[in-house]
């Protein structure tokens, strides 16, 4: 499935927030069902409402909630206010800054922050934090206030902030070139045979869910991105395994994907079924204990650790490394327990 942005041939005050091509190979399927697979927090709800409101069309006329999706269809959803994610307000957010000089700032990101407004999520994000502190942040590529690169919702860790358009260019060419430094720590389900590798992928929108990514290999490997991760396992911890993940390049949920595509899930990753127990007995004990390591990390095991990149004006190599963040942590701490227990 493809994005699709046509313009429609009178659609004055309407504004696009989502378009889409159906794939070809796709069964009929209502409409407001079809979209739930491909809009972030939409209720079925809130699509019919939008359908109702005559919102939604395919090939250009407007269709209820009810209208069967067929291959090759062109969807789009307008509303009569623009994206929200277009409305950039800025929002006394505490955010924690581990270095800042004139050009670029490096903040340590706490998991459940967005980094830029979205579906869903128009307020409360890194961006809105940002522009209230600083005025006339360049913008990237996309439009979007001093972000050189992000990292999902739900990891933590380190992110650098362009303030000058100089910084901006010199830091997004840095990424793109491969010649920052970026290691992530992630719990995964499994334990890991090899000691080290490299897994290679490409990387693209997953054709059945929009909301994951997936491989794309051998003859269908054009629908993805090249992506490269380096895996190191730090620490075996019985049916989970601690890993370093460096990443060659930056792919949307790069690690998540890539470590999924080799049968070792990250811990408590909902999105792409690490919420389960993947691995481990059927003991109602052991399923208790997983759980409660559930609760204390009730998001992906993954951090951002580590992040190098050579200074845009010093010409410098900088480099930022930060703890294991707390929820993190005492999963850890749990699996090492349980782990040393088993052992006995």
């Amino acid at each position: 499935m493809d994005d699709y942005t046509p313009k429609l041939p009178d659609e004055n005050d309407l504004y696009e927030h989502h378009a889409f091509t159906v794939d070809k190979g796709q069964a009929p399927l209502r409409i407001d069902k079809y979209l739930m697979n491909f809009v972030e927090n939409a209720t079925r709800n809130k699509i019919q409402a939008a359908a109702k409101e005559g919102s939604i069309f395919v090939n250009d006329v407007a269709v209820k909630s009810n209208y069967k999706v067929k291959p090759f269809d062109k969807i789009r959803v307008l509303f009569s206010h623009p994206p929200f994610e277009n409305l950039l307000v800025g929002e006394d957010i505490p955010i924690d800054v581990v270095y800042e000089d004139d050009d670029l700032l490096v903040v340590n990101k706490e998991a459940g922050i967005v980094v830029h407004p979205g579906h869903g999520n128009y307020s409360g994000t890194l961006i809105n934090a940002l522009i209230y502190r600083f005025d006339n942040l360049p913008n990237n590529s996309s439009e979007r206030p001093g972000l050189v690169h992000r990292i999902d919702k739900d990891t933590s860790g380190l992110l650098v902030v362009a303030k000058t358009e100089e910084a901006m260019a010199h830091l997004s060419a840095q990424f793109a070139n491969k010649t920052s430094e970026r290691e992530y720590v992630a719990l995964v389900w499994g334990n890991i045979e090899e000691e080290n590798g490299t897994i290679e992928g490409n990387i693209g929108r997953h054709p059945k869910n929009r909301l994951q990514n997936t491989v794309f290999l051998d003859d269908e490997a054009e629908k993805g991105k090249p992506a490269v991760t380096h895996y190191k396992v730090l620490e075996r911890l019985g049916y989970v395994t601690l890993v370093s993940c460096k990443l060659e390049t930056g792919r949307t949920h790069q690690i998540r994907v890539h470590m999924k595509h080799i049968g070792h899930t990250l811990f408590n990753d909902a999105r792409y079924g690490g919420e389960k127990i993947l691995k481990g007995t059927t003991f109602t004990k052991y399923k208790q204990f997983v759980e409660n390591c559930f609760k204390v990390l009730p998001r992906q095991a993954l951090h951002a650790k580590t992040l190098g990149f050579e200074h845009p004006t010093t010409g410098k190599f900088m480099q930022f490394n930060t703890e294991i963040p707390d929820d993190m942590q005492q999963c850890i701490e749990k699996w090492r327990a349980y782990a040393k227990h088993q052992e006995m």
